[in-house]
């Protein structure tokens, strides 16, 4: 998915490949489940004055099509998920009309500069090139790398280490693969064309671990196509140089108004355990 992949700081690098995972939160999450664990990116201290909202009486939402489970039609046609439920949480708290339209994820962007919708929430990665064509709230998630291994050869801890002559199965070309070259040196590393070649590679017992999107592994570890082989090992890895600064709702540049009553709605919401309410439904294992 593009502007989803981005690119360690040095001391994060070097805490993951001590097998400490970098906190991916600012601030700890308002709650956790035994499976779940919750970010939360907003700092109590620093609550946001409440804008005014006098000038909107609707709020235009546009996600992608296809990115289940943030953002995907439902079984009537309607845009569903984690992304959507999130915006419509934001139109209750500010009190506004909300309307939620589905573009191809490549139109997002252009669409806010044309004013053919207000706010897109499609798990767009903030970044050098994103930050060109829209402003951003502050981050609600960050993209996390998981290594996923089969339940029988349970990984514990991951340090490179204990990975030493393990085959790893990775999406060739990525910033997993970069990673995994840069940090786990003594590993197998074995690229493979797509995700679900490597995911499978996995299942049939071919290679030892797969490194990957977490949200992506999690979505398939909770799925039918696993056959329940396998879990998580380890914790995540969230280092920005490689795997992104965060995920914001983008909006037209230079419409501060709409960005920082966004950035107050989203603090209200995981102020309240609204936001955390909406993770755990939608996220019933840990992708991080």
């Amino acid at each position: 998915m593009p502007f989803l992949r981005a690119l360690p700081l040095l001391i994060a690098v070097m805490t993951s490949a001590l097998g400490v995972p970098t906190p991916v939160a600012a601030q700890p999450a308002p709650s956790t489940s035994a499976s779940v664990a919750v970010p939360g990116f907003w700092d109590p201290k620093r609550r946001p004055e409440r804008p005014d909202l006098s000038r909107f009486s609707v709020l235009r939402f546009i996600t992608e099509v296809d990115y289940p489970p943030f953002n995907y039609a439902g079984p009537d046609g309607n845009p569903v998920g984690f992304n959507v439920d999130l915006a419509r949480a934001i139109c209750e708290e500010m009190r506004i009309a909300c309307t939620v339209q589905m573009r191809r994820f490549d139109t997002l962007l252009d669409s806010l500069a044309e004013n053919r919708g207000d706010a897109a929430i499609a798990s767009i990665a903030v970044n050098e090139e994103t930050r060109k064509r829209a402003d951003f709230s502050e981050p609600y998630y960050r993209p996390a790398a998981r290594f996923v291994a089969r339940k029988e050869a349970a990984i514990p801890v991951v340090k490179p280490e204990l990975l030493e002559g393990k085959k790893i199965a990775v999406v060739a070309g990525t910033a997993h693969e970069q990673y995994l070259r840069a940090l786990f040196t003594e590993a197998d590393i074995r690229p493979l064309p797509s995700a679900a070649e490597a995911r499978e590679a996995l299942r049939k017992g071919e290679v030892d671990l797969v490194f990957g999107d977490g949200f992506a592994l999690a979505f398939w570890l909770n799925g039918t196509e696993a056959s329940d082989c396998c879990a998580f090992a380890g914790g995540p890895f969230t280092e920005s140089r490689y795997f992104g600064e965060g995920i914001g709702i983008a909006v037209r540049r230079g419409n501060e108004t709409l960005r920082q009553a966004l950035n107050w709605a989203l603090f209200r919401l995981w102020e309240k355990g609204r936001f955390t309410d909406l993770w755990l439904r939608h996220f019933p294992i840990n992708p991080y």
